[in-house]
């Protein structure tokens, strides 16, 4: 074995320090570990354009971009939009349906492609059909045109007002909950959707009155809002169960809208209103996507604060240890170039 030679000595020994530096770090992270992706936080939509947002539907493709859309008379538009701006980056122009009437909701399936739900019936349930449109999500950003397959929607128990459509992330089945006074539904869609003739939604539980719902990316929970509560509920065979948990959701007045960020780490709600504003409320660091709500929710008008990424004064530890590593590095070069020949 060859000794090192008194020239490869110092940095040998430096390198040794840096080492032990970077295990003591926490949760034993190196420094050039790649960063953790930017936690969602709140925007203003800033087009003009958008007056009636009325869904939001995280993008999987497009970091921090949600889709969004009009509630009535503003066509056949949907508009995705960079939470990190607040601007507009693309606007879609949907082809190949009707004139939509009272679209509501929007929801990304596993298969990629987004589904806007025509589902208003502000006459108090009195279409005997209503209607989702399809098309896949564009690759790219920027104006674009697409057609999108239209399907035709009828509730086995009559007429329905809805505001709320789900697609379930692992199944891809659509859901959609009714708007109700009393006591609104949640109505499930057949496994697959028929382009061909009328797709029938039969009731398979009670909701509140929500005016939207989002399926956690996972689909282990169902959160659901309306103008005045959130609740999420955890999935299982199918069907919501319990009463829910409380959301400590923000008062937003119009409040029309609630997606979950695409890592699961925030439930994202949004409001009618020109420059709405989405508001960001992280989840408990427990259970990942499933997680539940954190406590407090309270609206802030900029990005709210959320737990560090490595815990609880994870930043404070780091720095001490980046400070106890730089003073051992500075007291090994001291001694190093005492040692050196001259």
């Amino acid at each position: 074995m060859r000794l090192l030679s008194s020239s490869a000595a110092p940095a040998a020994a430096l390198a040794a320090v840096l080492a032990a530096v970077l295990v003591l770090l926490p949760g034993g992270s190196a420094l050039a570990a790649e960063a953790p992706a930017p936690a969602a936080s709140s925007f203003t939509i800033a087009d003009p354009r958008i007056k009636e947002s009325s869904g939001l539907a995280a993008s999987r493709i497009h970091p921090g971009v949600y889709w969004t859309h009009n509630d009535s008379d503003d066509g056949p538009y949907v508009y995705a939009v960079d939470s990190a701006t607040g601007k507009t980056v693309a606007r879609v122009t949907l082809t190949g349906i009707g004139t939509p009437r009272d679209v509501e909701a929007i929801s990304l399936g596993p298969d990629g492609q987004l589904y806007v739900g025509d589902i208003g019936d502000n006459r108090d349930g009195t279409w005997d059909h209503v209607w989702i449109y399809r098309f896949p999500e564009p690759k790219e950003l920027g104006d674009a045109t697409v057609k999108a397959v239209q399907f035709t929607v009828r509730y086995a128990d009559g007429p329905r007002n809805a505001e709320a459509l789900m697609v379930h992330p692992v199944t891809g089945r659509v859901y959609i909950a009714s708007k109700n006074e009393s006591k609104g539904g949640l109505y499930e869609g057949p496994e697959q959707l028929s382009a061909s003739g009328p797709n029938v939604f039969r009731r398979i539980a009670d909701l509140p009155w929500v005016t939207d719902g989002a399926f956690s990316p996972d689909g282990n929970r169902l959160t659901v809002r309306g103008y005045f509560m959130a609740r999420t509920y955890p999935w299982k065979d199918g069907r919501p169960e319990g009463e829910g948990e409380r959301v400590d959701a923000p008062w937003q007045g119009q409040a029309e809208s609630v997606t979950y960020a695409a890592d699961g780490s925030a439930l994202m709600f949004g409001a009618e209103g020109e420059a709405s504003r989405v508001v960001a409320v992280p989840l408990a660091a427990r259970g990942g996507a499933s997680a539940a709500p954190s406590a407090t929710a309270a609206p802030q008008p900029g990005p709210p604060a959320g737990p560090s990424p490595g815990g609880e004064g994870s930043f404070t530890k780091g720095a001490l240890v980046l400070a106890g590593g730089m003073v051992l590095v500075v007291a090994a070069k001291r001694v190093l170039r005492r040692r050196s020949p001259k």
